[in-house]
């Protein structure tokens, strides 16, 4: 992302077009489970951190293949390894689509935001660390992981400027907030104050007007 009124190039159209293919020809594959995760997810934060948790998912499947010892029997290794990235491209792409949904509509996501520059930074780790140490199946998703990891660089992007435009305007939400309930708690003691000294002065003209009666009839 070039400016926060561009946010959704870096949250959407940075993706090489190899990887736009890629996820429009692989979708992420969700189970009836991490469907659901995700619908219940309603909150722009915990919606963020369900996929989060789910890209986790599949690099953490995608490492576990990648290092387990060879096996002859074990056939179709590298096409899992691709398929894997394939389903992680799709599911930061969704992730992005979300973002720029909250970010247009002005939900507060921050908390998700800083979630997700702690998490993904670990998984762009672990992406890169594969492609410098290839294995006998790399030449299967090379593209793959290439593109995961320009994917995931322009995620941190945009994420990084959408949460410095969220820390500086709800910040100032948060601050001109507190002004007004203080403006209130104000206004309240001072109508209080008022009250007490008008009932004050009630009983006092009451009382000066019990005592003249009192003068009279004397």
């Amino acid at each position: 992302m070039r400016s926060i009124a561009v946010v959704g190039a870096a949250l959407l159209a940075l993706l090489p077009p190899a990887a736009r293919a890629q996820v429009s020809n692989d979708p992420a594959s969700l189970t009836q489970d991490e469907e659901d995760r995700l619908r219940e997810a309603q909150d722009p934060s915990q919606r963020i951190g369900v996929f989060l948790e789910l890209s986790g998912e599949r690099l953490e499947r995608f490492n576990a293949i990648r290092q387990a010892p060879p096996d002859p029997a074990a056939a179709g290794r590298g096409g899992k390894l691709d398929l894997l990235l394939s389903e992680y491209i799709a599911l930061d792409d969704e992730l992005k689509r979300w973002i720029q949904d909250q970010y247009n509509t002005d939900h507060d996501m921050r908390k998700g935001l800083r979630a997700l520059l702690e998490q993904e930074p670990r998984q762009l780790a672990l992406l890169t660390l594969a492609q410098q140490q290839p294995d006998r199946y790399q030449a299967d998703y090379e593209q793959s992981l290439r593109d995961a990891i320009a994917d995931v660089n322009d995620t941190l992007d945009g994420a990084t400027q959408a949460l410095a435009t969220q820390e500086k305007k709800f910040a100032a939400q948060e601050r001109a907030e507190k002004a007004d309930a203080k403006a209130a708690r104000q206004s309240a003691a001072e109508e209080k104050k008022r009250q007490k000294e008008e009932r004050r002065l009630r009983k006092k003209d009451q009382h000066k007007g019990d005592s003249d009666g009192e003068d009279q009839n004397y």
